[in-house]
């Protein structure tokens, strides 16, 4: 017991001591469900989804993304290694970024005042040029190319600090760190170290309906010729237990934009959970982009196995 809270606090104690951050939270984690039981220990889980979109540029680009989570519970938390695959169609100016299409990049007016996203080299004459390479991939700003690989590493951890109990709800608090696995040339990821912590409220009223509230704030690596902010984000959202098994949940979601000018990213995700056994839950979603700065929709499917 002593060495499995070693590795919780490990987990969540490397983000705090890293600089407070919170990657971005791909809506599939988005659990909600509390301890597991006693008796499972572990769970695997496969969740691709698919996005598409301009993200605040005058591209469009579209990616997929499929993680293979690894979780290890415990009586009052769990921890999780994320390894994923990623396919992306883009020209570099969006890239995936703790698990989500983020963009990086904007060619709106790269010679203007104060801009610091301009690549070595390039001198952009005014708004809407694409004759820039972008920072990340060295190609030329709205020429798309498709690359497939190995994604950014995510290490996670969670810990209920209060547990839910008449009209107090449940509060848990998380860590992650995001290993630079992915590869920044092939617009896969942005090559640099995220990390961050946040925090999960989540409350039962009666037997049908659960309200949740997640929020936190990220510290972003920058990449060589990129001044990327940090980020805070939040999501609020409701579900109601259509059957026993089964939750339908909507929240809206936002996180501050990396790229200063470019709109904030603000979706609604609409999702739906079916729990088939103690051991097997299915889950499916889409969500619709509400700025600019979002991904026009992102289709979701998964599964996972508890044991």
């Amino acid at each position: 017991m002593r060495k499995q809270w070693l590795l919780l606090c490990l987990v969540i104690g490397i983000t705090v001591a890293s600089g407070v951050g919170l990657a971005l939270a791909a809506t599939t984690d988005m659990t909600h469900q509390g301890p597991a039981s006693p008796d499972q220990k572990w769970q695997i889980g496969f969740t691709p989804s698919y996005s598409s979109g301009n993200f605040g540029t005058n591209t469009t680009s579209t990616f997929f993304y499929a993680p293979t989570s690894i979780r290890r519970f415990f009586r009052d938390g769990d921890v999780a290694i994320v390894i994923p695959f990623v396919m992306a169609t883009t020209d570099g100016q969006t890239t995936i970024v703790g698990g989500s299409p983020t963009p990086v990049q904007s060619n709106t007016n790269n010679s203007g005042p104060g801009n610091n996203n301009t690549s070595t080299g390039c001198t952009n004459q005014g708004p809407g040029n694409n004759n820039c390479p972008t920072v990340l991939t060295g190609q030329v700003a709205g020429n798309t190319t498709t690359n497939a690989g190995l994604g950014d590493i995510i290490l996670r951890g969670r810990y209920y600090i209060v547990e839910e109990k008449g009209w107090v709800p449940l509060i848990a608090i998380t860590g992650r760190l995001k290993l630079p696995t992915a590869d920044a040339s092939r617009g896969l990821g942005t090559g640099k170290m995220d990390e961050g912590v946040g925090s999960e409220i989540s409350k039962r009223l009666g037997d049908s309906w659960i309200t949740f509230l997640d929020g936190g704030f990220n510290v972003i690596g920058r990449p060589d010729g990129l001044n990327l902010r940090n980020q805070w984000w939040y999501d609020v959202g409701g579900g109601y237990y259509i059957m026993k098994n089964l939750l339908g949940t909507v929240y809206f979601e936002e996180y501050r934009s990396l790229v200063s000018g470019v709109q904030n990213i603000r979706d609604v995700f609409f999702g739906m959970n079916y729990r088939a056994s103690s051991e097997w839950r299915f889950n499916g979603g889409v969500s619709v982009g509400l700025s600019n700065g979002a991904p026009d929709y992102a289709l979701s499917i998964g599964t996972s196995y508890r044991f």
